[in-house]
């Protein structure tokens, strides 16, 4: 089955030479790339959190092997709605899944199932991929939506399944959370509750994020991908997170009465 692109020409350019053009002018090309366990990055329109994704992916060095969890901004039927086999199109080029670490996850987990139609509409995993192509063209994916009725016992349990996957297959890989963060609120409001989110990420602590998110009501879309990414990645080693940019859409549109905040943290 291939996955075609379903926001090009809206999230981020339709024509690939304007795509390269546009995501050339937001990285670092002279930054230095490390290898990672993970990354947190945000999926709006890339003329709002480009620059984030930007920064971010400037300093990771891509595996030949990515596997994306993302929020999931409509219904969908699992809990955890994986695409086990075909392709993924940009306007950079097709991707292919990594079939046999799909399978390996769809076997150690008892949310996950195989379901494509759950990805069709979905932008918040597709807009990663431009920036990952153009720092390598060639590598595979996993991608995993997930629902907003996850809790987070079943979000550990992927964690765990996407982490045993990984070590049974003997391949580097790199996990990827889609989100951002608080949406719709003042730009002073929106950094005081999102820096309580990303203090829980730089703390590696899935469960504290889980929890102050629910408690403070911050409206971070990605709290659940990003807490099963970090069970993972602390299950694969990591330790220790660095952000290494936020951003709100006020910092592009001037407008700071009513901002969605992105955050870019490498996890290593």
């Amino acid at each position: 089955m291939q996955r075609k692109a379903a926001v090009a020409g809206s999230f981020y350019p339709a024509s690939a030479a304007e795509l390269r053009r546009t995501i050339s002018r937001m990285i670092l090309p002279k930054e230095h790339k490390e290898k990672a366990v993970a990354a947190i990055s945000p999926h709006a329109g890339y003329v709002y959190s480009g620059p984030v994704a930007g920064a971010l992916f400037s300093v990771i060095e891509i595996p030949d092997l990515v596997v994306l969890l993302a929020p999931s901004h409509r219904p969908i039927r699992p809990t955890f709605a994986l695409m086990a086999e075909g392709e993924w199109e940009t306007p950079l080029g097709a991707l292919p899944i990594a079939t046999d670490l799909a399978g390996r996850i769809l076997a150690s987990s008892k949310y996950v199932r195989d379901d494509p139609a759950a990805h069709l509409q979905e932008h918040s995993l597709e807009v990663q991929l431009p920036f990952l192509q153009f720092f390598r063209p060639e590598f595979s994916i996993v991608p995993i939506s997930i629902s907003y009725l996850a809790t987070f016992e079943q979000l550990e349990d992927l964690g765990l399944a996407v982490a045993r996957a990984i070590r049974e297959s003997r391949r580097e890989a790199l996990l990827i959370a889609s989100t951002d963060m608080s949406h719709y609120i003042s730009q002073e409001a929106a950094r005081e509750k999102d820096f309580l989110a990303i203090q829980k990420v730089l703390d590696l602590d899935p469960k504290g994020l889980f929890d102050v998110v629910r408690r403070e009501d911050i409206s971070m879309c990605g709290f659940q991908p990003t807490s099963s990414v970090l069970v993972a990645a602390k299950d694969l080693g990591a330790k220790k997170a660095e952000l290494i940019k936020y951003a709100t859409s006020g910092d592009q549109t001037g407008d700071y009465r009513e901002v969605v905040g992105y955050a870019g943290i490498r996890i290593r």
